[in-house]
């Protein structure tokens, strides 16, 4: 059984700066991927950002240049540096990953940009 664990959010002013953090456990033999969903109220659920093992990397159009993904292979973690956030980041990020041939989600990290 594999679990994804989020960390990290928060409320945070426009311009502010947050660090979502994701570790999978359990048993995982393998590992293809690890990514950031995010769904804000009344709309469907979109990816951020993903990373793969390998460390190749896909990012939304809307967070290129503001967020960072990146992989800690050793401790199965993945963190997500949010930057110059504003308003309509704020959503509920759910972390994703496919491990050991499977898919899994987080139960998510409210995060709410707001003065």
């Amino acid at each position: 059984q594999v679990q994804l664990v989020e960390s990290g959010g928060g409320l945070v002013q426009p311009g502010g700066s947050l660090r979502l953090s994701c570790t999978a456990s359990g048993s995982i033999s393998s590992r293809n991927f690890m990514a950031w969903y995010r769904q804000a109220p009344g709309k469907e659920r979109e990816l951020v950002a993903r990373i793969f093992t390998g460390g190749a990397t896909n990012y939304a159009d809307f967070v290129k240049g503001r967020f960072t993904i990146s992989l800690d292979d050793a401790k199965n973690t993945v963190y997500l540096q949010m930057n110059s956030l504003k308003p309509e980041d704020t959503a509920v990020y759910y972390c994703n990953a496919r491990i050991n041939s499977g898919y899994y989600w987080g139960k998510g990290a409210l995060v709410t940009v707001s003065s």
